[in-house]
């Protein structure tokens, strides 16, 4: 029934302002709303909400990604505008932070400032 609608993400901050500065600036997403309830940014034509909350428990696991074509070109060009990579204890990453998986895909994950768990994915 939902398959013909556009789908709408949410993600949830403590502090719109960093936030904003962290997905306009840092990632180069669109604002299209600062609103009162929350940040409304293009997701590719398709709309992230940022819920502006005042209390916060950041999943423990990748709450949004995008799929990229050159992940090394994004890894390197993230990290430029200030964007810090994690490395993961028993995960074989590169220098550059990324994981080689099973499937043969690339993925690299990152948080922005409340925790949240994001990823770049280079499919095999």
């Amino acid at each position: 029934m939902l398959k013909k609608y556009k789908p709408v993400s949410f993600i949830a901050t403590l502090d719109a302002e960093k936030a904003r500065v962290f997905y306009e600036d840092r990632l180069g997403l669109m604002l299209l709303a600062n609103e009162y309830f929350a940040l409304v940014f293009d997701l590719n034509g398709h709309t992230l909400r940022i819920a502006k909350v005042d209390e916060l428990a950041a999943a423990r696991h990748t709450v949004l990604g995008w799929e990229v074509d050159d992940i090394t070109a994004t890894v390197n060009g993230l990290a430029e505008r200030g964007v810090v990579f994690d490395r993961f204890e028993g995960m074989d990453q590169d220098e550059l932070g990324i994981w080689l998986s099973p499937s043969g895909a690339k993925v690299a994950w990152f948080k922005d400032p409340d925790g949240n768990n994001l990823s770049i994915t280079q499919l095999a």
